[in-house]
């Protein structure tokens, strides 16, 4: 779920990428040079590059802490769609059509957040339902999926749709729109064993043909090959995980393994994943470390995700002050994926800081959840009350997330 924008970009604004949508190079839409920012979206940034992508992570992080997001915040994601279901990364003027000259400009990414926030959160099957036909509409010929449509498909892009499909019911190893299964796709974009990186994803071949490994791409695609979507149920732990094997047939199951391995070997010496981006020498990538973390536990790993796990309760934070709201709703994702509680991580309350940077939720649903859990757990301390969140917008220290664009083909593990 990370993004990077050039490398000019990145130095001159010295941060670390977070969550957000693969953009393929030389697609990026234009930043809108003023941008009235609504009562409904979460964060202060400048949502051009990123606005319905960190709406739709907010909503669904929110939604698994059994929040129920604000009104405003969630008609703000619906009035983003598109005549055609899509969505594009933001619409300052939603009046205006999507696509043409000037208008903005649909992604398969932006579509699959949107798809999986308003499947979570009820409501909206009409919205879902013509976002779901579009995404099927601009699948690619080998069966996978570009940031654009007609663009060449790539790793992190066709995960996400598989995981947007999956959400909205739909049997994603048995779609096979222009020719290809997105099963099949993502079998063409992962290194056999015996090369370097083996079991990797790459983003997409390079110039030459050639795959790379990729840490964001693979663990993006873990999940599309497992069809899951960004939300993570806590599962079973595997007894024993098992090492890359390029023996038998491609199937999801065993890339899903392959693609664990690499990611676990990766995290097991320091906890976390290394930056890529130039002149981030030595830094540690937070965004693509958690996304190593859902990934690892989606599949069972979860003994080999509890160390990058307990690195990011130990320094993620930081981070996520510094990002804005996806990288927030990201640590609440991946905290929620290992079972562990995102109201108490590494001493910090994910769900109270995700909520101060957009409109206050509804209401807890009190069913025994963490939410009432932490309830609880303030009242034996002598509280007296429930815990009510009435929160107004806050304020992000340092750039937001949507100033970040990807090159997501030019980066390394």
């Amino acid at each position: 779920m990370n993004v990077r924008r050039s490398a000019a970009a990145l130095a001159a604004v010295g941060v670390l990428a977070a969550a957000a949508p693969a953009t393929a190079a030389g697609q990026s839409p234009s930043a809108s040079p003023k941008v009235t920012l609504p009562a409904g979206l979460f964060g202060k940034a400048d949502p051009t590059y990123d606005g319905v992508w960190r709406q739709s992570l907010s909503l669904l992080a929110q939604h698994t802490v059994s929040e129920r997001p604000a009104a405003s915040a969630v008609d703000w994601l619906v009035g983003q769609q598109c005549a055609d279901g899509s969505f594009a990364a933001f619409r300052a003027d939603t009046a205006a059509p999507c696509g043409g000259k000037g208008g903005a400009q649909s992604d398969t990414n932006s579509t699959g957040a949107a798809v999986q926030a308003l499947r979570a959160v009820g409501g909206h099957d009409g919205e879902v339902r013509k976002a779901v036909a579009w995404l099927k509409t601009v699948q690619n010929k080998d069966g996978g999926w570009g940031y654009s449509p007609g663009g060449a498909s790539d790793t992190n892009s066709t995960s996400v749709v598989v995981g947007a499909l999956a959400s909205a019911g739909e049997d994603t190893a048995a779609l096979r729109g222009k020719g290809g299964t997105p099963d099949e796709a993502l079998a063409g974009l992962a290194l056999p064993c015996s090369a370097d990186g083996g079991g990797a994803f790459a983003y997409q071949p390079d110039k030459k043909g050639k795959l790379v490994a990729n840490a964001d791409a693979t663990a993006a695609g873990v999940l599309g090959a497992l069809g899951k979507g960004f939300v993570v149920e806590p599962g079973k732990a595997r007894d024993k995980a098992p090492a890359c094997s390029s023996s038998g047939k491609a199937t999801p199951g065993r890339l899903a393994d392959n693609a664990s391995a690499y990611l676990a070997g990766a995290v097991a010496r320091t906890g976390h994943l290394t930056s890529a981006l130039p002149g981030a020498t030595d830094q540690p990538d937070y965004g693509n470390t958690a996304d190593t973390v859902v990934a690892l536990a989606a599949n069972g790993w979860t003994a080999q995700a509890k160390k990058p796990y307990a690195w990011l309760e130990k320094n993620a934070v930081a981070w996520a002050g510094q990002t804005g709201p996806a990288a927030y709703a990201q640590l609440v994702l991946t905290a929620h994926a290992m079972g562990e509680q995102p109201r108490d991580f590494g001493g910090t309350d994910l769900v109270t800081a995700l909520d101060k940077l957009g409109p206050a939720p509804q209401q807890e649903k009190k069913d025994g959840t963490q939410a009432e859990k932490a309830d609880k757990k303030a009242d034996e301390k002598g509280s007296g009350n429930g815990v009510w969140w009435i929160v107004g917008v806050g304020l992000v220290a340092g750039i937001g997330i949507g100033f970040l664009l990807s090159g997501r083909k030019k980066r390394q593990p």
